[in-house]
Formats: C-alpha cells, sequence, structure tokens
C-alpha cells in the first residue's frame, strides 16, 4: 500500500527550529541589553555602537560554538550507542530479536505480533529498528552540529541587527525608550511566531519572551546607570 500524502507535526521541526529560536531571541535580548547598559552609563553614541556590533559578532560566534559543541557531543554519543549495538547485534541477534519484540510488548502489542514485527523490522533494518525504538534515534531528532551552530550564529546576527540598527538611526537623547520598545516588541513577535510553528499558545508564548526580555533590559540598564 502506497501513502500519498504525508503529515507533518510540530516535532519535526524542532530541531531547527530551537537553534533558530534560541539564536534570534538571544540576538536581540543580549544586544538590546548591552546597548541599554552602556547607554544608561552615558557614554557617547559612538561608543554605544561600538559595543553593539562587537556584541553582535562575540555573541554569533558563541552561539555557534556552544551549539556545536553541545549537539556535536550528543551526537558523538548517538554514534557510540549505534556502535555498541552493531556489535550487540553481531554477537546475538536473536537475543536482541527477542529485546526488540519485549519492547513492543510493553507499548501494548500481542506477543505474537511483537515477535513477527521485530523479525520483519530486523530483516529490513536491524540497526535501524533498533537506534529507532530501543536507543530513541531517529532522523526527526537526530544531531545535526553543523546545522545547529549555523543556524544559531546567523540567527542571532539577525536578531542582534534589530535592536543595533534602531541605535544607528536614533538620536542619543532617545536611545534608551526606542531601543527598548522596539526589542521587546520584536521579542514578542519571536516568542508569538516560535509558539505557532510549534504548535503551542503564541499570546502565552509572545508574553513570556516578553517578560524575561524587558526583566534583563531593565537589570542591565540599572547597572549601567550605577557605574
Amino acid at each position: 500500500m502506497r501513502i500519498s500524502n504525508r503529515e507533518w507535526h510540530s516535532i519535526q521541526r524542532i530541531g531547527w527550529l530551537r537553534a533558530a529560536v534560541l539564536g534570534a531571541n538571544d540576538g536581540i535580548l543580549s544586544t538590546a541589553s548591552l546597548v541599554l547598559g552602556v547607554a544608561a552609563s552615558h557614554a557617547t553614541h559612538s561608543a554605544i555602537v561600538v559595543a553593539g556590533a562587537a556584541g553582535l559578532v562575540a555573541g554569533a560566534m558563541s552561539m555557534a560554538a556552544g551549539e556545536y559543541v553541545s549537539v556535536g557531543s550528543q551526537a558523538d554519543t548517538e554514534r557510540a550507542d549505534i556502535a555498541l549495538e552493531r556489535k550487540e547485534l553481531s554477537a546475538d541477534k536473536k537475543y536482541e530479536m527477542e529485546e526488540l519484540a519485549g519492547i513492543y510488548v510493553g507499548r501494548g502489542i500481542d506477543p505474537s505480533l511483537a515477535k513477527e514485527v521485530a523479525r520483519q523490522l530486523m530483516a529490513h533494518d536491524a540497526i535501524g529498528a533498533h537506534a529507532r525504538d530501543e536507543l530513541g534515534i531517529s532522523a526527526i531528532l537526530k544531531a545535526r552540529p553543523i546545522q545547529a551552530a549555523l543556524t544559531s550564529a546567523s540567527t542571532f546576527a539577525v536578531g542582534a541587527a534589530m535592536p543595533l540598527l534602531t541605535v544607528a538611526i536614533v538620536p542619543a537623547t532617545n536611545l534608551v525608550p526606542f531601543v527598548a520598545g522596539v526589542s521587546l516588541l520584536f521579542l514578542a513577535f519571536l516568542g508569538g511566531l516560535a509558539a505557532r510553528a510549534g504548535g503551542a499558545s503564541v499570546t502565552k508564548g509572545a508574553l513570556r519572551v516578553t517578560f524575561w526580555g524587558a526583566l534583563a533590559m531593565a537589570v542591565t540598564a540599572g547597572v549601567g546607570a550605577f557605574f
């Protein structure tokens, strides 16, 4: 039987969506907070622009490195587990088939049917069946370090460019309210967009990001004013 229509679910976007949302959100929030902190210390307009630009570059590189190391470690673990599973399959294929059947029985399948399903799946792709059903490794959730690093860096840069562009356009006298307002607006939009893409409440997602964004900016601006 051939299935012509394929269903798409939110979980299929979670890998790149997570990196993209974190990157853009951090780009807006960290750069806006940095700019507000420097502006609150009564620095010159050019010094604020330089600080924002340096924050954009440093943040993008930091996000890329952090995501690559984190997701790369996950990928290493997945490869090690799959290699171990290959050895176990070579050593005792019968036991591995029983183990796989036991997993299906635990999910509610009749024991005799579970054995037949395990037999057919292992005949088709033994390591794939064990990776998916025993180890929880699938194509959808598979770790992709380079993709995560590039996505985080690029989205951070795009997010950071928003408050930085505001700094370049707005006069120094109106810098703090404009940067804060524009940044919170973009954060709310990003939070709502991420929630919608993930199938969650748009309002809740927007409010959550906006609240923590406002708090971070207020604290940073307060530190800048104090010093």
